[in-house]
């Protein structure tokens, strides 16, 4: 199977400074680009930051939010953190399962979802929370969690 086009990466390495500070920046850009880290991009990234490629995985496996996986044309996070958790942040997750046909930590084999837990999300007031390709939405209920907008 071929990897992703990658034509666009010289002109993400281009863009931001050739110093190792930018590490995380450009590891940003391409996951923004291309839903997930590929290695040839990594190797890349090493090159133009003349960093070992120890590093630059090691950076990048630290990140949660970084991912060597591709990742659904879509993501969903179901907030674990404690309040949540409290607020049923488990009924959340097994109806989002259920409605969106992919187990958590999974993305569905047709690319279009991923489901998964993070620890927490800042927005403890408003548990349980889902957040919907970045987007915050509160007092979600296990039931009412497959209303959400896909």
């Amino acid at each position: 199977m071929a990897g992703p086009d990658l034509s666009a990466l010289p002109e993400i390495l281009e863009s931001r400074p050739a110093d190792p500070s930018e590490l995380l920046p450009l590891l940003t850009m391409i996951q923004g680009r291309w839903r997930h880290l590929p290695q040839e991009a990594l190797r890349a990234v090493a090159a133009r930051l003349s960093l070992p490629l120890a590093r630059v995985f090691a950076v990048a496996s630290f990140y949660r939010s970084l991912s060597f996986q591709p990742k659904g044309e879509r993501l969903v996070q179901v907030c674990c953190g404690t309040a949540c958790h409290l607020k049923g942040a488990r009924a959340v997750a097994a109806s989002l399962e259920k409605s969106l046909a992919v187990r958590m930590g999974a993305t569905r084999e047709d690319g279009r979802v991923t489901l998964e837990s993070v620890n927490c999300v800042g927005a403890c007031a408003l548990a349980p929370v889902v957040m919907l390709d970045g987007t915050v939405h509160g007092k979600v209920s296990g039931p009412g969690a497959a209303g959400l907008r896909l």
